[in-house]
Formats: structure tokens, C-alpha cells, sequence
């Protein structure tokens, strides 16, 4: 077996060896075997390579290889002592070695041998800019009988058993559970000794998903390999969030690789280390409370979930879906329906609108129930991987075409081929226009409810965390009728309220069309730049303006209809062209299409209270240095999550952060902020790291740098309420 080192750059070291020689030609240089002089003795279990290398002289640690010849013997790993960093002309900043230094290397014999023969390949140079070729050297190594001594040991001359610790016992691990979902192991390190606080690394095969470790910063430390580093001394915790698959009692197994050193002396290679728990259920943990002063919205939910009746909990879900029906997040759903029930044309019955309603309501619930179960269970954000822009666009695509549809353009239905043999099935024509609507009611869910709240964060929790997913799916389906309630009204209500025949049905068909419109614009608002969607808007809503009149004559007879529809009808012209400036002075938000500060605009001195300065945070390592440095300056610190497809988020960004109040209630604050509208693999870890389910989430700091998790808000929170509660935590 070798063990190389960049072995691949062989020819390529020539090349300076050759120039060396040329111009140390004309000097006295000693032959590499006189310049780079070493022993091999071998143990029972090593073989310790002891140079001598002579004064002026230098080898490359990244240039050793060694290899056994004898099939019979297998090289481990070498270890090399610390070395001087070089900058090198030729390889830039290296590792090399002067004077007396050892290797150690581990082997392994397959059958009793007493010899073997040893290959080392090594490159030099000397100071005067002479640098030798790689040179190659066998030996003929006689391998002792019995044990000898521990090959860590005798890695540095001068270095004994009883001055090096075994691993163990230079670092003690130990563990306990903290809660329903919180593992805590601890090291107690032995003086003289140091663990490097990013070499820390955790998994484990159990019937648990570990989220992203705590890990404190610990004290600065200048290594000559790694640069500016964090290590611990005496004693670290590392704090482990999981989920869990049920809320039974478990054994867990979980896996720990560290990487420490010894003052002055070597390190350890990577540390495996494992330890075996019992997990109680997840109800030991139901009733405990990290402040019993405040505890958060969602966590009392989450509480009520797991400690109240099924009847209270089912009722206490229903109330909550009926007041997030009326949120942003889900009144997009209400045009959705109500065109698909106009799509019927003058067909439509009470029973036949509460029948349709009914599937689309279903069939959101329904998956919003085994999504989330799903994703909860999983530990991903389920909402955040269906806000893709190429799904985002098709599903605007779909609006647009269903728009079109209504315009009178083509008529939507199933090939006749499909309604045959559904009509066989069923005896009922009109059996794929349910399961259509309930197929958009799930693609739906997923799509256009894309928020986070409390009831939602909790239902999640109660599955992820305690593993009860009966209870917590039992809630969220609760919830989504809740949600979806308002629309069993807007579809009964459809065959007393919708024409049934006449110019009449033509002229809500189109309006429900432009509803389709606007929802495919507000979609495509999360991925496209804020001018070109209030272009669209400016185009949809001018275009609205013609459609209902506005350039129209009208007679002195017409009805009050017809000039109520005119006089909207240029009132959103007019509002359109002012869309339409507002795009050519940077403009982006359809509510406020003249941008403050320009022209038309005015001064936006005196009109806005100010702005937070957040600053970005990419990554867990990023986050954990701000929270360090904000901890040196004794201040607490507000971390936001945020994302171009949360709607929350933009209602915060409008109308929250911008508060005077709130401002002034944050000012002694560090304001961090993560984008993760990407979601991508640091997204991800940082949502685990704070056992998020999606943005808006808020958690709060305090000067210590402990987080305050009874204080961490998530979904959207009014300016006044926000200011009160930022109060409330910075009095503690």
C-alpha cells in the first residue's frame, strides 16, 4: 500500500530542481543522501523515520511518500511533527523541515514477517536556491517481535507514555437529553490540552434527525496551518436539536468526530467518538417551560396540541385557519375558485358551486396535511422547495391560460377521450371537473399559501420535535379548513349571486379573467425585478380601465351601472398612468408607484420614519462570528429570516421595520438578517439551526449571547406589537 502526497505534480517539481542546478552550479552542494540523512526503526506496530537533515538545508512536507514493497505489510496514515511555514517561489506558502525531526508510521503485518522493504520518496532543497528533484530511497526494515510503544508517542523526541494522554482521556465526553428534542454532549479537557472549535462534526443512524449543532465561538488562537481559530479549553458543550419519527421512548446512537491538540506538542488526527442515549418519550417533556414568565405564541399552541383534548384542539385550529383565511397569504384563493366556478358558464347550482368548492378545499387540506406532516417529520421547509421559479412561472402560465379562457379565447376541458371513459366510470360527466378542482386546490396549497404563523410553526413543532404526527397532522387539517371555510360560502353562494345567462355571465367570466391575471403577476413578483412586475401591474390595471369604459361614449340614457363602470373604469386608467411613470423613475411597488425622492415624488425627507440597517448573514459560521462579535460588544442582537417569496416578510419590510417606535425599541441592537429565498444547503442549515420552518422568523439575543427562544416571533406582527414585545426583552 502508498500513501502519497500530491503526487500528481511529480513532473512539474522537476522543473525547478533542473533551474536550481543550473544556478548553483558553480557552488559546493552535498548529494541529497548527505543532505537529507535518515533511520528507521520499527515496533511491533510502526515504524519511526528519524532525520537529520544538515544546516542550509530544507525538506517539503507535501512532497513525502512512502510505500511498502513486501505484500505482506500494510502503511497506515503517517503523522508528521509541526513544522516552519515557507513562503516558496516556486509552491507558494509550504511546510518544511529543518534539522532533526521524526514521522511516525503505522503498519499492519498480514502474516508473521520479520522484514520488510521500505520505500521513501522525499524533496529538498537547499538555501542557496538549489531544489533537488524528487529523490527515492528503499531500505530493508527487520520488524521486532511483541508490542512497543504507542506510536503517538514517540512522534517527538523527548516524548513519553506518561507525557502524552490517551484521547479519551484528554478529552472526557459526556451527554445527557435537556428535552423533547435537545441533546447536549460535553467535553471536560485535561490541562495542557485544546479542541479547535470547527472540527466538531455529528450524525447519527437512529430514528432522529439532528439539526445543526450550537457550538460556542470559544477563545481566539493563532495555528500556523489554519490561521486565526477558535479552540476551547478545559470544558465545551455542543448543543444538538433533533426531530424525531415518534414520540416513544427511544435509544439513540450518536456520533462525534473532534479534532484536538497538546500545548506545544502534536495534534491528534480526527477523533471518532461515540455515545449511546435513552431518549424518554417526547410527553415527559410536554409541560416544561424554559420561562415561565413568557412563552412564545407558537409554543403554547404547540403545548395545547399535545396536553388537550382532541375536541379543544381541533376547535381551537378551526377558529385559527377561519382568521388566517383573511390574511394575504390565502385571499389569492378566493379569485381562484370563483373563477373555476365561473368557468362553469350558466350551469351553475348551489349544490353544484359547494360541491366544487368542497374539492378544492379537500384537496388543499389534504395535502396541506401530508405535506406538512411530511416535511415536519424530514425537517425540511416544504413550502420554500415549491417556490421555484420554473414552477412559480407555470403555475402563472396556468392563471394566464385559465384567464384566457375566460376571455372567451378557447374553452377549457378535458379531451373527450378522458370525459368517455370518466363518464363510464361514474355515470357522471362532470366527475373531472372535481378531481380538476381539487388538484388545483392542492397544487394550491403548497403554491400560493406560502406563510408562516404561529398555529402553523406549532402544528410543525409538535410533528418534528415530539414526533407526534397524529396529533399534529390532526391540527394542521383542522387548520386547513379553517383556511379554506370562507370558500365552501364563495361556491354556495355561486348559483345565487353568479348570472346564469346573458351578456351578464360574459362580463363576470372576463372579470374573474382579470383576477387570474393579477394572481399570475403577483406570483411572478418573487422572481421577477420589482419594475418589470410594476410594469405588468401598470399594463393589467390600465388595460382593466379600457375594459370597463373609460374611452367609451356613453348615452344620456344609459344606466347607473354603465357610468359606475365608466367612472372606475377611468379612475384605473388614470392609476395606471401613474404605474406607468413610476417605471420610468425606478419604481416597484404597485401601492406606491411614485417612488419617494424623485421628482414627482417629492422629498421622501419627512415622509418615511427611517430604516433599519440589517446586516447580511450567509451561513452558520457567518452568523456565529457576528453573534461573537456582538457579544464582545455587550450588545443583544435581533436575527431575521426573510425571503423575496414570503409575503409576510414584504409586510414587515412595509410596514414594521419602518415604524418610528420600532426603531427606537431596536436601537441598541445588532440587526442581522438571512436571505434564504434560494434555499440552498447554508439556507437550509441555518433554518435547522434555529428550528425554523420557513421566514418570517425573528429570534432575539441577549448581551450575552444566549438566545431567548420563549422570544422568538414568526409570521407577520403589527408595529405596535413588535415594539412592545422588543421592550419586554430588553428589560430582562
Amino acid at each position: 500500500m502508498r500513501f502519497r502526497y500530491s503526487l500528481t505534480t511529480k513532473l512539474l517539481v522537476l522543473i525547478p530542481g533542473f533551474v536550481g542546478c543550473a544556478v548553483a552550479a558553480a557552488q559546493e552542494v552535498l548529494p541529497p543522501a548527505e543532505a537529507f540523512p535518515y533511520t528507521i526503526e520499527a515496533s511491533a506496530d510502526q515504524l519511526v523515520l528519524k532525520f537529520a537533515v544538515e544546516d542550509g538545508y530544507y525538506l517539503y512536507r507535501e512532497r513525502f511518500d512512502f510505500a511498502s514493497q513486501t505484500d505482506a505489510v500494510t502503511l497506515g496514515a503517517p503523522v508528521f511533527p509541526t513544522g516552519e511555514i515557507h513562503e516558496d517561489e516556486f509552491f507558494g506558502v509550504v511546510e518544511t523541515y529543518r534539522g532533526e525531526f521524526q514521522v511516525g508510521i503505522p503498519y499492519r503485518r498480514a502474516t508473521e514477517v520479520d522484514e520488510m522493504d521500505f520505500q521513501l520518496t522525499a524533496q529538498g532543497c537547499a538555501d542557496i536556491g538549489l531544489c533537488y528533484p524528487p529523490q527515492r530511497w528503499t531500505s530493508n526494515v527487520s520488524l521486532p517481535e511483541g508490542g512497543g510503544e504507542s506510536f503517538i508517542s514517540s512522534l517527538l523526541s523527548g516524548t513519553s507514555d506518561s507525557e502524552l494522554l490517551p484521547v479519551d482521556e484528554a478529552f472526557v465526553l459526556d451527554s445527557r437529553v435537556d428535552g423533547a428534542n435537545r441533546i447536549t454532549l460535553s467535553w471536560r479537557i485535561e490541562p495542557g490540552y485544546y479542541l479547535y472549535s470547527d472540527k466538531f462534526a455529528f450524525s447519527t443512524d437512529s430514528a432522529i434527525q439532528l439539526g445543526a449543532a450550537r457550538i460556542p465561538t470559544g477563545e481566539p488562537h493563532y495555528d500556523e496551518f489554519f490561521g486565526d481559530v477558535g479552540v476551547f479549553y478545559n470544558y465545551v458543550e455542543a448543543e444538538l436539536p433533533f426531530s424525531r419519527a415518534t414520540p416513544d421512548a427511544i435509544e439513540v446512537v450518536i456520533d462525534a468526530t473532534l479534532q484536538g491538540c497538546k500545548d506545544d506538542s502534536i495534534c491528534y488526527p480526527i477523533i471518532p467518538q461515540s455515545v449511546t442515549l435513552d431518549l424518554p418519550a417526547s410527553g415527559t417533556f410536554a409541560g416544561v417551560v424554559e420561562d415561565p414568565g413568557f412563552i412564545s405564541e407558537q409554543d403554547r399552541l404547540a403545548s395545547l396540541v399535545l396536553n388537550s383534548s382532541w375536541w379543544l384542539v381541533l376547535g381551537t385550529f378551526y377558529g385559527l385557519g377561519l382568521l388566517l383565511a383573511f390574511t394575504p397569504c390565502v385571499l389569492p384563493m378566493v379569485p381562484i375558485l370563483s373563477g373555476i366556478i365561473a368557468g362553469q358558464g350558466d350551469n351553475v347550482t348551489t349544490g353544484r358551486g359547494f360541491a366544487l368548492s368542497l374539492s378544492y378545499v379537500m384537496g388543499m387540506a389534504v395535502t396541506y396535511t401530508i405535506g406538512g406532516a411530511l416535511a415536519a417529520s424530514a425537517g425540511s421547509q416544504l413550502q420554500a422547495a415549491f417556490q421555484e421559479p420554473w414552477l412559480l412561472t407555470l403555475f402563472a402560465a396556468l392563471f394566464v391560460g385559465m384567464a384566457l379562457s375566460m376571455f372567451g379565447m378557447f374553452e377549457l376541458q378535458m379531451p373527450t377521450a378522458v370525459q368517455t371513459r370518466l363518464a363510464n366510470l361514474s355515470n357522471n360527466q362532470r366527475t373531472g371537473t372535481f378531481v380538476g378542482t381539487a388538484i388545483i386546490g392542492a397544487l394550491s396549497a403548497l403554491i400560493v399559501t406560502a406563510c408562516v404563523a404561529p398555529p402553523l410553526v406549532a402544528t410543525l413543532a409538535v410533528i418534528g420535535q415530539s414526533g407526534d404526527v397524529a396529533r399534529g397532522a390532526g391540527a394542521l387539517f383542522a387548520l386547513s379548513l379553517g383556511m379554506g371555510s370562507p370558500l365552501l360560502l364563495v361556491g354556495a353562494s355561486a348559483g345565487k349571486l353568479l348570472p346564469k345567462a346573458g351578456s351578464w355571465m360574459d362580463t363576470v367570466k372576463a372579470s374573474f379573467g382579470v383576477m387570474m391575471l393579477g394572481l399570475a403577476i403577483w406570483m411572478m413578483e418573487r422572481v421577477l425585478p420589482g419594475s418589470i412586475t410594476l410594469l405588468l401591474w401598470a399594463l393589467l390595471v390600465f388595460l382593466t380601465g379600457v375594459f370597463l369604459g373609460a374611452f367609451e361614449p356613453l348615452p344620456e340614457t344609459a344606466p347607473a351601472v354603465r357610468r359606475l363602470g365608466k367612472g372606475l373604469g377611468i379612475m384605473a386608467c388614470i392609476y395606471g398612468g401613474l404605474m406607468l411613470v413610476g417605471v420610468t423613475l425606478g419604481g416597484d411597488d404597485p401601492l406606491e408607484p411614485i417612488p419617494r425622492g424623485s421628482l414627482l415624488g417629492g422629498s421622501s425627507q419627512g415622509l418615511s420614519t427611517g430604516h433599519l440597517a440589517f446586516e447580511p448573514v450567509e451561513s452558520v459560521p457567518e452568523l456565529l462570528v457576528a453573534l461573537a462579535s456582538a457579544r464582545t460588544a455587550g450588545a443583544p442582537v435581533m436575527f431575521d429570516f426573510s425571503a423575496d417569496w414570503c409575503v409576510s416578510c414584504k409586510e414587515m419590510e412595509k410596514y414594521t421595520f419602518p415604524d418610528a417606535d420600532v426603531i427606537a425599541a431596536l436601537e441598541p441592537f445588532v440587526l442581522l438578517q438571512a436571505d434564504v429565498t434560494d434555499n440552498d444547503d447554508d439556507d437550509k442549515e441555518l433554518l435547522r439551526y434555529f428550528s425554523s420552518f420557513g421566514p418570517p422568523t425573528i429570534a432575539f439575543f441577549d448581551s450575552a449571547g444566549q438566545e431567548q427562544p420563549a422570544y422568538k416571533l414568526v409570521g407577520y406582527v403589527p408595529a405596535e406589537d413588535f415594539a412592545a414585545h422588543v421592550r419586554r426583552l430588553a428589560a430582562l
